[in-house]
């Protein structure tokens, strides 16, 4: 049987640990018999887990002889894990041991040293922590989880659940996965990733700046054709000039924050209304449908049929 251990540590965040407990809990073979063998472990006897105290059965001794070490997210992922922790997770690496990281869990997980010079992912609302905290891991910010082979990380909230279906299917295949998806009210593969989820506000200017009242025209404008020379033209200054403003105060291009400011408007308007697609490409902007739906997919991963259907 397969041994699976799950490390708490302080201010753990419970959705994430209890989302492979469920999941391999219930998972069963094809002749009835359990998948998993289930440990908790711990640093200390107790955890704090924020609404509640975690008393955990096993010490990071739990870890010796696991088939998979999942390292749950938790409420303070920029503080380090102890050394001890750290060691233990390098040790159980060294053994040939499965890494896994729910949501901030990659945090932990990266303060060891094994993500270096790989790609991981985490919650997208932490992903440029860990870009700068850590600039030797390839962050993507735009998955619901990434499958390094013996180290593999996750998005947070429900893409553990993604994560530890994934891990069931390689561990005793799809019929079995399946069955474990069922359980858990999912669907073995979700379509697009994590980009569909985040919240892509645009960085506005300091209030009093010169762009303030460019960028209100420009969110009130979204649905003219507007060029590079355009905007430049309403604000009275060169293209060079508006470039170096935008980026100064903004991080990003004109055409850029336009881009964002008008998928932004689409999906307030596929969330909120039943207008055909078609009618909001034209509201938003874009020049046709396809170059809409091209565009919508590359920023949320997922085509603007698939967004509403998920999130209407």
């Amino acid at each position: 049987m397969h041994t699976v251990a799950v490390l708490a540590l302080d201010r753990v965040i419970p959705f994430d640990l209890s989302t492979p407990i469920e999941v391999f809990t219930r998972t069963r073979l094809p002749d009835g018999r359990p998948g998993y063998r289930i440990r908790v472990c711990a640093e200390r006897p107790e955890i704090d887990a924020g609404a509640f105290t975690l008393r955990a059965h096993w010490g990071l001794d739990g870890l010796q002889g696991a088939d998979t070490v999942i390292i749950p997210g938790t409420a303070t992922p920029l503080d380090p894990p102890s050394p001890a922790v750290q060691d233990a997770l390098r040790t159980a690496a060294a053994r040939g041991t499965r890494l896994a990281s729910i949501c901030t869990g990659t945090f932990p997980l990266a303060a060891t040293g094994l993500l270096d010079g790989l790609r991981a992912t985490t919650h997208w609302l932490a992903a440029d922590d860990l870009a700068a905290a850590h600039p030797d891991i390839d962050v993507d910010p735009d998955v619901l989880y990434v499958d390094n082979g013996r180290i593999l990380t996750s998005a947070g909230a429900a893409a553990g659940l993604d994560l530890c279906l994934h891990m069931i299917r390689r561990d005793y295949g799809s019929a079995v996965a399946a069955d474990a998806a069922r359980l858990s009210v999912m669907p073995l593969e979700r379509e697009g990733g994590q980009a569909q989820f985040i919240v892509h506000d645009h960085v506005p200017a300091p209030r009093g700046s010169a762009l303030e009242p460019l960028l209100g025209w420009l969110e009130e404008n979204l649905a003219l054709e507007l060029s590079l020379a355009d905007i430049a033209a309403h604000a009275g200054t060169s293209t060079r000039t508006l470039i170096r403003r935008f980026r100064e105060q903004t991080g990003t291009t004109p055409l850029q924050w336009l881009h964002r400011a008008r998928v932004r408007r689409a999906q307030h308007l596929l969330e909120t209304t039943d207008h055909p697609v078609e009618r909001i490409a034209e509201q938003v902007g874009f020049g046709s449908p396809a170059a809409f739906r091209d565009r919508f997919k590359r920023t949320t991963g997922v085509s603007p049929h698939t967004y509403r259907r998920a999130f209407t």
